[in-house]
């Protein structure tokens, strides 16, 4: 019986980036600005659950998620600490995440869009490489003409560092800048770098279900 045909596929290990990847890339919206609490998916059974609250005032500016089929291992956390000068420092052991732009507001996470990745945060977050792609949704009416992201307003990114910098931080610990930073902002080739080697992480990482998902993937072009 064809299992994966009958029940809605986990948003991390059965859903497509896509055929134009990393160009465009199919991703999952977790949160919104809306929202006052961190979600993420669990990663047994693909449903949103509540993380934690969010402890301070600040909410994230974009809509923010990750690139199913991807893994934040060997190959990307290598690349990837060397250019922030912290060589041999893992990945977080996560899909990669990734901050949406659109001007558009929605309501609510669990859904998937097409972004176009324009560049990322090289972060480093207490001991481990923590890449955030930005993108732009696809065909947005303000955002979606940007191909990297030295088009994006430095406002705008300011207002990424500053959340990332700061969303899990007590600000009465004065060790919180060390455990956390981002090495650098990086344009559209480099994002396509991480997202290719995220990409390769995730078919060393999960092997089985990377040949299976071909399968499918392969069964559907030949019946269409």
């Amino acid at each position: 019986m064809e299992w994966h045909r009958l029940f809605k596929p986990h948003p991390w290990h059965g859903i497509s980036l896509g055929p134009r990847a990393p160009d465009f890339v199919t991703c999952y919206i977790e949160i919104v600005p809306f929202d006052t609490v961190k979600y993420e998916v669990d990663k047994a059974s693909g449903y949103l659950r509540i993380d934690r609250p969010q402890r301070y005032s600040n909410v994230c500016p974009t809509l923010y998620g990750f690139l199913p089929r991807t893994f934040c291992g060997p190959r990307m956390a290598a690349h990837s600490s060397a250019r922030a000068g912290r060589e041999g420092l893992p990945g977080d052991g996560d899909p990669l995440d990734i901050c949406l732009f659109t001007e558009r507001d929605l309501a609510h996470g669990d859904i998937l869009a097409t972004a176009v990745p324009i560049g990322g945060l090289r972060m480093v977050d207490e001991g481990v490489m923590d890449d955030k792609i930005v993108a732009v949704l696809e065909d947005d009416g303000a955002y979606g003409e940007w191909r990297d992201i030295s088009a994006c307003p430095a406002p705008m990114i300011e207002r990424l560092r500053h959340y990332f910098l700061t969303y899990k931080a007590d600000p009465e610990s004065p060790q919180h800048e060390q455990q956390r930073f981002i090495a650098e902002t990086y344009g559209r080739e480099e994002a396509h770098e991480t997202i290719r080697r995220a990409i390769e992480d995730y078919r060393d990482r999960f092997p089985d279900l990377a040949r299976q998902f071909d399968e499918w993937q392969g069964e559907g072009r030949n019946k269409g």
